[in-house]
């Protein structure tokens, strides 16, 4: 696979929405955060459902995060992944944990968080 096409299924941890990056921050995204990590937010479900299995294809295994609101699609993605695909996929492990993060308005409270790792079975 060719870095092109690897890059357009990066991620990024400032904007949980977003799945593809531009040519302009390619090196500096590549550089600083995981390739196999998806960052579930607001796009279509399928987004993040073509995006993980475009790193499996790489990767032998792909994190899915999420938080708060947005744990029910990466649910949602990683059962797609499992229950409609040929390939052979299996669920590697699940983490739920919670984060403390500071509100608008200063106070400071906690957010869901999970992570499934999907494996590429061989």
């Amino acid at each position: 696979m060719s870095t092109e096409n690897r890059d357009t299924v990066t991620t990024s941890t400032e904007n949980r929405d977003t799945v593809t990056t531009s040519t302009e921050n390619r090196d500096k995204v590549a550089t600083s955060q995981n390739r196999d990590t998806v960052y579930i937010g607001k796009k279509p479900l399928m987004a993040y459902v073509t995006s993980t299995l475009i790193q499996l294809a790489t990767f032998p295994q792909v994190t899915i995060k999420a938080r708060g609101m947005s744990i029910g699609r990466a649910v949602d993605v990683a059962q797609i992944i499992l229950r409609k695909t040929d390939a052979g996929h299996s669920i590697g492990s699940i983490k739920i944990d919670s984060e403390l993060l500071e509100s608008q308005d200063g106070r400071s409270r906690n957010v869901s968080t999970i992570e499934i790792t999907v494996k590429r079975n061989n």
